[in-house]
């Protein structure tokens, strides 16, 4: 069981309390702002007697065999649930520019193709240092075919690559990192 918060230092520390693992849900803005809440998290963890507990990193994201078709894939529906939020959170209708931002190397939505992705994934590893990455992909009216391949890229290419880095970089075997 996993506990799911969005930005609440409360939860947080609950979570870490609780001995519970912490499900980071990143869904706007630059995902290092977010990095003091796993610290609050591990922290707590470690001061309940919990030792080090797993972190996941949640974000919205779509994969496919370019940048440009996955951003024009995905960018409709993407806008469309996302102005709709922002209507029941007090957000702007969403832009593609600032789509376009949300899907760079510092912004939340893990947009691209399977390398770009990977870049990201990565990059954000280095900032929480999680053990999991989870993405949700099929938002509002998404072409379903479409979403299958991007899971389907997500597994087959993505995975393999966060996988052999994250070993490379702990100095493990690079051959371990495709068992899991």
């Amino acid at each position: 069981m996993w506990v799911a918060v969005g930005g609440n230092p409360q939860s947080v520390v609950r979570a870490g309390a609780l001995g519970l693992p912490l499900a980071l849900a990143i869904i706007g803005g630059e995902p290092a702002r977010f990095a003091p809440l796993a610290t609050l998290f591990r922290r707590a963890a470690a001061q309940n007697g919990h030792g080090s507990l797993p972190v996941s990193i949640n974000s919205h994201g779509f994969v496919a065999e370019t940048s440009q078709a996955a951003a024009d894939s995905f960018f409709a529906t993407y806008a469309e649930v996302m102005t709709q939020l922002g209507r029941e959170r007090g957000w702007g209708p969403m832009t593609r520019a600032q789509f376009d931002a949300l899907a760079g190397l510092n912004g939340a939505v893990a947009v691209g193709s399977p390398e770009q992705v990977a870049e990201k994934i990565l990059f954000q590893h280095e900032v929480f240092g999680h053990q999991r990455y989870l993405m949700q992909s099929s938002l509002g009216a998404a072409p379903h075919r479409e979403v299958l391949r991007s899971i389907e890229l997500l597994g087959t290419e993505v995975a393999p690559i966060v996988r052999a880095e994250v070993a490379l970089r702990a100095g493990a075997d690079v051959s371990d990192a495709s068992a899991g």
